[in-house]
């Protein structure tokens, strides 16, 4: 656990708390404990639906309530949640019963995204909102680039507008990866009728396009 402390940047007062965060209800039913992480989850969602609003609201002015509510729910979703999950490592940390083991409980994306809400509310009961906010800012808030590509369908909204000219078919070329399996990075490049008119990258070959649809949508419509 000391590991994971310094990967999310904060040092818990009361390890119980993170332990407890980390204690699925298959572990603590098997040694009828009953301290699971379900009753933090519950306050770690909240937490972090109330810290990405209010940074929204803070630093997109340009963002409309209906833009605000998809990013939002992009920021806050269970594969967003997962995907920090696995980057520092909860889903090797994680206390699960025989059954949740046997069975990929470590894979699981609810579950990695429950136990990601749940440190985040083991934070803010031990450091207070400012400590919560800034983890949730580091693992949640640090990849708005990734939701924001999602949270508008750039992809659809580039095809839509080359369709009203002839001879401007949209192609997608991914011209690279690296690192790890587990936190691999693609770079695409787009091309509208042989023209090359953006590129983006990402944590998925999808997000990539959408990267490189959003400068291509732009740049056509300037």
């Amino acid at each position: 656990m000391q590991e994971l402390q310094r990967i999310i940047g904060y040092e818990f007062n009361d390890t119980t708390l993170l332990e407890r965060a980390l204690t699925h209800s298959s572990y603590a039913n098997e040694r009828h404990s009953g301290a699971s992480n379900e009753r933090l989850e519950f306050l770690g969602d909240s937490i972090l639906g109330n810290v990405v609003a209010e940074f929204l609201y803070i630093n997109r002015p340009d963002l409309q309530e209906g833009r605000m509510t998809r990013l939002r729910a992009e920021l806050v979703c269970e594969r967003m949640l997962a995907a920090a999950a696995i980057e520092v490592g909860i889903d090797k940390c994680l206390l699960l019963g025989r059954g949740e083991e046997t069975t990929g409980g470590r894979q699981r994306v609810s579950l990695l995204a429950d136990a990601m809400e749940a440190v985040f509310a083991a934070v803010f009961l031990d450091g207070g909102r400012d400590a919560a906010a800034g983890v949730i800012y580091r693992l949640i808030i640090a990849h708005i680039n990734d939701a924001e590509a999602l949270s508008f369908d750039y992809k659809t909204a580039l095809q839509e507008l080359c369709q009203k000219s002839p001879n401007k078919a949209v192609q997608y070329t991914l011209i690279g990866e690296e690192g790890p399996d587990h936190k691999k990075i693609f770079r695409v490049e787009v091309s509208v009728g042989g023209k090359t008119l953006g590129a983006g990258e990402g944590s998925s070959k999808k997000l990539a396009e959408q990267g490189a649809a959003k400068v291509a949508y732009e740049a056509l419509n300037r």
